[in-house]
């Protein structure tokens, strides 16, 4: 940066203005591989650690060099039962902080918690759980976030919104927990982190409930009238542009580009990606003694810019 008269001061006050607001002035790009999956853990599992499930969990996390990762509807047995697959493999540089869990349902397995996970390749620090807006039945919606320990503006989260359309308080239920977690992403941007986020969103890329989600450079006929600040990791896939593969083969209605449809998601801040990016959906294995999940695994590769 050229400095002018005095600019020795209005450099220091620069930097001032950036600190309080939260934002650095010096950033690194660093390269992630995420990976989601919605795995039904109760629903087809019946909270099993031993039909199969962890180990299909386990090596495609290990075998998809993931560095983020983050399951939905996880028995809280099946939890501790990937956490220890993974630790026996040495997959985390710390062995003993590499993962987080918040209860969505404390009996929805059987009597045993029910919820969302992550897990990260790198040490965490302290995770956000924010209780979303209540859609009146027994599972209480989340988010949950956590740091990076090394990178604490590198922020990983995950979430999985209501299947509800139910009118509450005036507004759909389900628009109110999407807007409600799109406001939190944009509060922890606003402080200086880069966000990553991958879950069950329970909304196709082309409904318009997402269009406050992705940036308006998302203009496609699958997908339009956005007005957000953000990309999905497989947006730009050449078999339905700005929609991305589906992450559920069977699905009703269909995606634009069906059959099936596409709602398990991973969006990063398009202001916050450095160069491609890319996103895939995996087919379900049939590993569990049947399918393992109605759901497809989904990962994506992004470089993105934090704040040092």
């Amino acid at each position: 940066m050229r400095i002018w008269k005095g600019g020795l001061v209005a450099a220091t006050v620069l930097t001032v203005l950036l600190a309080s607001a939260g934002v650095s002035s010096a950033a690194a790009n660093v390269s992630y591989n995420v990976w989601t999956w919605n795995v039904a853990g109760w629903t087809m599992h019946r909270g099993s650690t031993s039909n199969g499930l962890i180990d299909v969990i386990s090596n495609s996390i290990r075998n998809r060099s993931t560095d983020l990762a983050a399951l939905n509807e996880l028995c809280w047995g099946q939890y501790k039962a990937v956490q220890a697959n993974l630790r026996a493999s040495g997959w985390g540089e710390d062995e003993e902080n590499y993962s987080r869990f918040e209860s969505t349902n404390d009996t929805g397995c059987g009597g045993q918690e029910s919820g969302i996970a992550l897990f990260s390749k790198a040490p965490m620090g302290t995770a956000n759980r924010i209780t979303l807006p209540d859609d009146g039945r027994v599972e209480k919606r989340k988010l949950l976030c956590a740091p990076l320990e090394a990178r604490p503006h590198l922020r990983f989260c995950t979430t999985h919104i209501t299947t509800s359309s139910e009118t509450i308080g005036g507004n759909p239920i389900n628009q109110q927990q999407l807007d409600a977690v799109r406001a939190r992403v944009d509060a922890f941007n606003a402080a200086g982190d880069t966000v990553i986020i991958a879950g069950d969103f329970n909304a196709q890329p082309s409904y318009n409930r997402l269009d406050r989600w992705y940036a308006p450079s998302v203009n496609t006929a699958n997908n339009s009238n956005n007005v957000g600040a953000h990309r999905e990791l497989d947006d730009r896939d050449s078999r339905c542009v700005g929609y991305g593969e589906n992450s559920q083969d069977d699905g009703t209605p269909p995606g634009p580009c069906g059959p099936g449809k596409k709602i398990d998601l991973i969006f990063v801040r398009e202001d916050k990606i450095v160069g491609a990016y890319d996103g895939d959906s995996l087919t379900i294995s049939n590993s569990c003694g049947g399918a393992c999940s109605d759901h497809r695994i989904v990962i994506g590769s992004v470089t993105v810019t934090v704040a040092s």
